[in-house]
């Protein structure tokens, strides 16, 4: 019968101590290039988290003015949409901001279709020519034209949304770079 011989491994080596690790210039290249990286996203992330945030805000304000323009022609009465702070009546000062209702009555609180919560502390909504009720007609078309900005006060980057009401009762949005809120 044939022996079978064990076949000898040889030993694996220990790696010196210098070559388990980084060395102190390896370490210290390491961290610089990820602190460019961190330096040039964070400023990136904050505009694109901005841009969502005014993006998000003047999309309800049109999804309102729709709603409005499409109430106003299914039930053949005049809509109104206006800035509440409340969520039941109109308010009779201060802008878009603090929130706004699409009512069927303004004198009648039981008439609300829509009420949106305000914008979080800092941001904007400014109507040109001062904050008016937009009122839609049973034909669907606005009463006057308008222009809402949503910006942020104290920017963080130079964005802004722009609402454009015709009086044909289409509306649009628009992002423009100029962020600076008009008073």
């Amino acid at each position: 019968m044939p022996v079978m011989r064990a076949r000898r491994v040889p030993a694996v080596q220990s790696l010196p101590a210098r070559g388990r690790g980084f060395t102190m210039m390896e370490l210290l290249v390491a961290v610089s290039i990820a602190a460019v990286l961190f330096a040039i996203g964070v400023p990136m992330f904050r505009d694109a988290a901005l841009g969502s945030r005014l993006s998000a805000a003047a999309n309800n304000l049109l999804a309102s003015v729709q709603l409005a323009r499409s109430e106003a022609i299914k039930r053949n009465v005049n809509v109104t949409l206006c800035a509440s702070s409340d969520g039941t009546s109109c308010a009779g000062a201060g802008g878009w901001e603090q929130g706004w209702i699409t009512i069927i009555d303004p004198a009648d609180p039981s008439t609300v279709v829509q009420y949106q919560q305000g914008l979080p502390a800092g941001y904007q909504m400014t109507q040109s020519g001062g904050t008016t009720d937009l009122v839609f007609q049973p034909i669907g078309i606005g009463a006057s034209a308008a222009v809402i900005t949503v910006c942020r006060l104290d920017p963080i980057g130079s964005q802004e949304r722009v609402l454009s009401l015709r009086a044909a009762g289409t509306a649009n949005v628009t992002a423009t770079t100029t962020g600076v809120c008009p008073d």
